[in-house]
């Protein structure tokens, strides 16, 4: 039994005008970006949003509920014979058997109750809200575009460059997403087909310093970096390749793409494949907003409802099992978010109301836990337009994939997120992610350091010694002596006081020893 199954077994209006070539827009990043080791920095975010506001209860449906279930939407319950069993109390909407199948794998995992306190049910502000990470009315910036403003404060001027050549994210299909909105402009490229990209042509008029020459100048600087990465999308995406058979009809590659999700996942896992550097993928499905006829009247397990979950969930399967074939899913994990969810009640018309608070999904290979909170709560008695309960704020989620999985230092994500009092949840396992190729046994960061560091490293279980080795073999610290349980451990270690220079970080465990250089300044 591999051990994610043990595990599992027992345990988001731009402010800038996006320009885009035909099918994309502008903006990047290499590797050396933050100061983390390089397998961290390897590291992907894939988004998807569910827009218009998903049905979490008849998404993931809790059993131990099924009843009062019964009561409280008997025209479009799913019958319970026919629903996924993920575990004894939870289950899938009968057409999400690609997510149901990761489940069970341990590659994706579901956070009940997502939300934020006293929820707005306009789709337009609380849209805003998701986007931009923030309660604020103020906040016109994304989160994201929060993140990558604190590393790249002068986007968009001189990028792209030779260190920089990617886009820092992207957003697949006809609109760019704020999530990455910046103060001056987007951090995202807009792309709708990476193979069919063209130029613009550049007004060359100059900066008279005139209100308008500033804007021309404007234009212009987001003309050329359009252009740029045009082809530079172009060059990585026929350099990448695809391998699941699992995006088209049938499972057949001669058809036609299951669905729009499915083609645009399967551009993003071949951007990956070919080396491109981008760090988030945005992607966008319209339709949740389904206040009238979300089953279909001969059959609640059809309808619009069912073909939105299905889509979804037939593309994040083929995209998982691409990675998998192109043994890249150590580098990537994705997740889903939506405006808000719907009413416990359904309505007259075989639908449901805008909500509060709704289960979003995680999908990767280094996930930790297949579920994190606890099934909803539903009651006998029919209360007038009630919600979901909330049980994460979804900024916390967000703050936890920044630290979880990007390895952003706390003090950033705060300063991210300075409205909202942050909790972190463990959302992945580092040993999960090197559990068949352990390629960075030792992994230090910063490197050089003159005081403190980041030791993260494998061990077996059992004895296992950290030393400081200098130049001639001789041991000048020993950082841990003792036993441990098996898996990845992170320690943070201090090396004040001694001398400057070229030294190695040794591990000494059950598999021998293994061994990094550090330098001290």
């Amino acid at each position: 039994m591999k051990r994610r199954t043990f595990i599992r077994n027992i345990s988001l209006a731009s402010l800038s005008v996006p320009f885009f070539v035909k099918n994309l827009s502008a903006q990047a990043t290499p590797f050396g970006n933050f100061d983390i080791p390089i397998s961290y920095e390897d590291r992907i975010l894939v988004l998807i949003r569910m827009n218009g506001g998903n049905d979490g209860l008849n998404t993931v449906i809790p059993l131990n509920q099924y009843d009062n279930l019964t009561i409280q939407r008997p025209n479009i319950i799913i019958p319970e014979s026919k629903i996924l069993r993920g575990t004894t109390n939870l289950g899938f909407h009968p057409s999400m058997t690609g997510i149901n199948n990761l489940f069970q794998e341990g590659r994706a995992s579901i956070i009940q109750g997502v939300g934020y306190a006293e929820q707005n049910r306009s789709h337009f502000r609380s849209s805003d809200i998701w986007t931009n990470g923030s309660t604020a009315i103020d906040e016109k910036r994304g989160w994201l575009g929060r993140y990558f403003e604190q590393n790249y404060p002068q986007y968009p001027d001189n990028y792209p460059n030779a260190n920089y050549q990617d886009p820092f994210a992207m957003s697949l299909g006809r609109s760019i997403s704020p999530t990455c909105q910046g103060s001056v402009s987007n951090f995202s490229t807009l792309v709708s087909n990476p193979n069919n990209t063209f130029n613009l042509s550049v007004n060359t008029a100059g900066n008279d310093g005139t209100m308008f020459g500033c804007n021309n100048d404007f234009v212009s600087t987001m003309i050329s970096q359009t252009n740029v990465y045009g082809s530079r999308i172009n060059q990585v995406y026929d350099m990448g390749n695809s391998l699941s058979k699992h995006y088209y009809i049938d499972n057949n590659p001669q058809n036609d793409y299951k669905s729009t999700l499915a083609k645009q996942m399967r551009y993003v896992a071949q951007m990956i494949a070919g080396g491109m550097k981008t760090k988030v993928y945005i992607l966008n499905v319209n339709g949740f907003d389904t206040h009238g006829q979300q089953v279909d009247p001969n059959d609640t397990t059809l309808g619009t409802h069912a073909d939105l979950l299905q889509e979804i969930s037939d593309a994040v399967y083929a995209f998982e099992d691409d990675l998998s074939l192109l043994n890249l899913d150590h580098r990537v994990m994705g997740m889903s978010f939506s405006e808000f969810g719907r009413q416990i009640a359904s309505n007259g018309s075989r639908g449901t109301d805008h909500g509060d608070a709704a289960p979003l999904f995680l999908f990767g290979k280094c996930i930790s836990k297949p579920i994190i909170g606890f099934n909803p709560t539903i009651s006998t008695d029919i209360e007038n337009q009630k919600g979901v309960d909330m049980q994460f704020d979804f900024r916390d989620i967000y703050a936890s994939v920044l630290q979880d999985w990007l390895k952003v230092p706390k003090q950033q994500i705060e300063a991210i997120f300075p409205d909202h009092s942050l909790s972190y949840i463990k959302l992945t396992d580092e040993f999960l992610c090197s559990e068949e190729q352990n390629s960075d046994p030792i992994l230090l960061w910063p490197n050089p350091t003159n005081n403190q560091f980041l030791v993260d490293f494998y061990s077996p279980g059992g004895q296992t010694k950290l030393n400081l080795i200098d130049s001639t073999g001789k041991i000048v610290k020993q950082f841990l002596d003792q036993k441990v349980e098996r898996g990845r451990k992170k320690v943070q270690l201090d090396v004040s006081g001694i001398s400057p220079g070229y030294y190695r970080v040794n591990v000494y465990s059950l598999d021998g020893i293994t061994s990094t250089p550090l330098i001290i300044q």
